[in-house]
């Protein structure tokens, strides 16, 4: 492996392509001319230096054709458009792994959801994209906590790859390992991929508590509860809660819902201050996932008939302008048995 792809050229991409380079060449996917300059010709995308084994290319064919393994990070939102792209040119020799957080959404535009009930067997993670539009089955996901700012500064961190194959996991160490990113396995693809898209639900969260002035304490308790109700909705989705509990859990969890290098967390803090969900969308150079998924996990859990008081108040507050005060005030009354529920106890 002399050379890898990477499809996406948002500043995750570019942080990963930084990271692969240590180590292979990098050749990333780009539509856009502006950015296959900056990489091409100026080697630095968002004010960092690129190394010039990072190489960039605007054809898909010429991409997925020069490399075995690919790493598509593009938002959950253009990842079907993305893979439809992709297929003809992708074949079971490929190993893909993705650092997308977030779900897609069979049959339904977004503008739809509400309308009718949303199933289960609607919701499809990555993963099973890529396995239902492709002929790719070496599989993986990269989950974080993986801030992108603190990886283009070149600060250390650590990573998941989770795949059902242990040839993945290995593979994609080989390639990210460094004095400044340690990886660590996991054969738990479903559990990563749903604590890496809910945690930027809570994230939202936490920015709005910030937004409002309020302190440590009240943020404490949106994460810990907020990780309670994340690990029940994997178990509805047909995961197990260790997935949740390690790296890819609590760890990024905990970097996305404090740091103000989060996307998902300065959504939250801009909607605290008082500003409109439109205005933040329009003004905001990257998506906040958690801001899609938030909506399609709401009516997910109401197809569950589940309870998830933090994701019900938030997509209220997020999507129906439900006064955020009262939201609070509402959680801290809200009835709970035990502290943790979701351990078995012997």
């Amino acid at each position: 492996m002399k050379e890898v792809v990477v499809i996406g050229a948002g500043s995750f991409g570019i942080a990963v392509s930084k990271l692969l380079a240590y180590n292979v060449r990098v050749r990333v996917f780009t539509r856009n001319p502006e950015t296959l300059h900056k990489i091409n010709v100026e080697h630095q995308m968002f004010n960092v230096a690129l190394s010039e084994r990072i190489v960039a290319t605007q054809s898909m064919e010429e991409a997925i054709r020069s490399a075995r393994v690919i790493f598509p990070i593009v938002p959950s939102d253009s990842f079907n458009a993305m893979i439809q792209e992709a297929a003809p040119f992708l074949s079971p020799a490929h190993v893909l792994i993705h650092g997308t957080k977030g779900f897609v959404v069979k049959e339904f535009g977004e503008e739809d959801l509400g309308k009718s009930e949303l199933r289960k067997e609607k919701v499809l993670t990555i993963s099973e994209l890529i396995r239902q539009q492709t002929s790719v089955v070496r599989i993986g996901c990269l989950s974080g906590p993986n801030l992108a700012k603190e990886i283009l500064d070149g600060q250390p961190t650590a990573t998941v790859i989770a795949s059902e194959f242990d040839e993945v996991v290995r593979i994609g160490t080989e390639l990210l390992s460094s004095n400044k990113f340690f990886v660590f396995g996991s054969n738990d693809l479903k559990g990563a991929q749903i604590a890496g898209a809910l945690k930027n639900i809570i994230a939202i969260g936490s920015g709005i508590l910030d937004g409002l002035g309020l302190g440590k304490n009240i943020q404490a308790i949106l994460i810990t509860r907020g990780l309670g109700e994340i690990i029940h909705f994997g178990q509805r989705m047909g995961a197990g809660s260790s997935a949740f509990l390690g790296t890819a859990g609590i760890g990024d969890l905990i970097a996305t819902a404090t740091s103000t290098d989060s996307r998902n967390y300065q959504f939250g803090k801009r909607l605290g201050k008082g500003e409109k969900i439109t205005t933040v969308l329009n003004t905001s150079e990257e998506l906040a996932e958690g801001a899609r998924t938030l909506k399609i996990v709401y009516h997910l859990l109401k197809s569950f008939r589940m309870r998830s008081p933090i994701i019900e108040i938030l997509y209220r507050t997020v999507y129906e302008d439900y006064n955020i005060q009262e939201g609070i005030n509402f959680l801290m009354r809200y009835p709970v048995k035990k502290d943790v529920d979701f351990i078995e106890e012997d």
